[in-house]
């Protein structure tokens, strides 16, 4: 094995390990903090669906910063995440259906959106467009919701409901991500500055 590929297997080793920790922290705070408090405050939503679903703004954006990458660093956290929530029904024609297409639908959607001439991967040249990793995202989440739904044979309700969720969960998840390079812009300019 070269050293070059030796780097590159072990860069794809911590993505995976980085994006899936994330998407399983994000499944966590989904299911075992958020959907209590939903049922608490929401009773009358009588839907298995989150409303803030934050493992989509994972998937979101992983494909936006790894492109087809994130399919290999989404996996073991997607797996993790139905067997988590399934147990060994994870593993049901329905429910793997469902992990195929969390993993691939993102990183496809980036892909083609390349190919149709519009480019969101981060360079350093140009600053990020939300709104477009926003509409993508909508993007991705309407198909997915479709194909998930599909292969689950869940009534039409429930396809609004994981639209809702999966849009609140990137928008969140964005919010925190551009804080966040915001407060590091801010802390490296008052470090340049002393």
């Amino acid at each position: 094995m070269t050293p070059a590929r030796t780097v590159a297997g072990l860069n794809l080793g911590k993505e995976t390990a980085i994006v899936s920790l994330a998407y399983i922290g994000a499944f966590f705070a989904t299911f075992e903090v958020l959907m209590p408090l939903q049922n608490i405050l929401v009773p009358a939503f009588d839907n298995p669906a989150s409303l803030l679903f934050l493992p989509h703004g994972v998937r979101v954006l992983a494909a936006w910063l790894l492109g087809p990458r994130s399919v290999v660093a989404l996996l073991p956290g997607v797996v993790l995440g139905f067997v988590y929530a399934a147990g060994w029904g994870a593993f049901e024609p329905s429910r793997l259906s469902a992990m195929a297409v969390a993993v691939t639908v993102p990183a496809t959607c980036f892909f083609l959106l390349r190919l149709l001439g519009q480019d969101l991967r981060p360079a350093p040249d140009r600053r990020p467009c939300w709104p477009c990793i926003m509409g993508i995202g909508l993007v991705i989440s309407m198909i997915s919701s479709v194909l998930t739904n599909y292969a689950f044979g869940s009534a039409p309700r429930d396809y609004i409901a994981y639209l809702i969720g999966d849009m609140l969960g990137l928008f969140f998840l964005m919010l925190m991500l551009i804080l966040m390079l915001i407060f590091r812009g801010l802390r490296h300019s008052s470090a340049s500055g002393n």
